[in-house]
């Protein structure tokens, strides 16, 4: 069994010791970190704790980084089809005969902005790479900060996201075609009617506190992988600590 997790921490640097303790506690094979906001990476922090790691930082925003019990082979820190694109959000490794890539999909805010065309642009690169992927070996697996409310279930109330980003059309029906070229939302695949699952949570107004959340981070997996899923679930503990990321680990077991 492998067993992967994926956590946006909203800042490597503020968020280190949780993110240390929380590997020290629950010991996963391998870790997707988003939104590392700075060009250090405390590699030696986790080398220390028995991970190798590969990370792709920038300056005040963004990075992305993969952490790993196991030997990591980096293919790709950039999503092909857009040469001048310069945000860090990608990054591609082989483990152990798995390709573990772990995204940051830009959040693409206010609709209608140049931000919202980036966003849309980046989702339709993402789908020609999955396409790719999904025709060949070995098998895959995605992870991360997608940035879309896939349906009305995966949020507290749609009213209140209604004019948000992510929850527009556009988006959602591009995370749905990533879906119909056979991959597999790991977390909905198994929890199909669950409400009330979310892995970000505003921290205005106690919206964690009420559960007034959303479900944005996803692992999705190509068809070969979803056969050797075992449990995909949501870790709700780190945001409820004392000054803790928005958003809260989700892990995914596979055979």
């Amino acid at each position: 069994m492998i067993e992967i997790a994926s956590w946006n921490v909203n800042s490597i640097r503020a968020r280190l010791e949780q993110v240390a303790a929380w590997l020290e506690t629950y010991q996963p094979d391998v870790l997707l970190l988003q939104e590392l906001k700075g060009t250090e990476f405390p590699a030696d922090v986790f080398k220390n704790l028995g991970y190798e790691s590969v990370a792709v930082t920038q300056k005040a925003y963004n990075g992305v980084a993969i952490l790993s019990r196991h030997p990591i082979e980096t293919i790709s820190r950039t999503l092909a089809g857009d040469e001048k694109d310069s945000h860090s959000r990608f990054l591609e490794v082989m483990i152990g005969g798995l390709r573990v890539v772990n995204i940051y999909l830009p959040n693409g805010n206010p609709k209608g902005s140049d931000n919202f065309a980036y966003k849309l642009a980046w989702m339709d690169r993402l789908h020609r790479q999955l396409k790719i992927w999904e025709k060949k070996d070995p098998p895959t697996l995605i992870g991360g900060d997608f940035n879309v409310i896939p349906e009305d279930i995966d949020c507290h109330k749609p009213s209140s996201w209604i004019r948000d980003a992510l929850f527009q059309p556009e988006p959602r029906a591009k995370y749905r075609s990533l879906l119909n070229l056979g991959y597999i939302d790991a977390f909905r695949s198994l929890h199909p009617d669950l409400k009330g699952q979310f892995t970000f949570w505003d921290y205005f107004r106690q919206a964690f506190q009420h559960n007034r959340g959303i479900r944005i981070d996803h692992f999705l997996l190509s068809p070969s992988l979803g056969e050797r899923l075992i449990s995909c679930e949501i870790d709700r503990g780190p945001r409820a600590q004392i000054k803790p990321s928005d958003h809260t680990p989700i892990i995914v077991k596979l055979r």
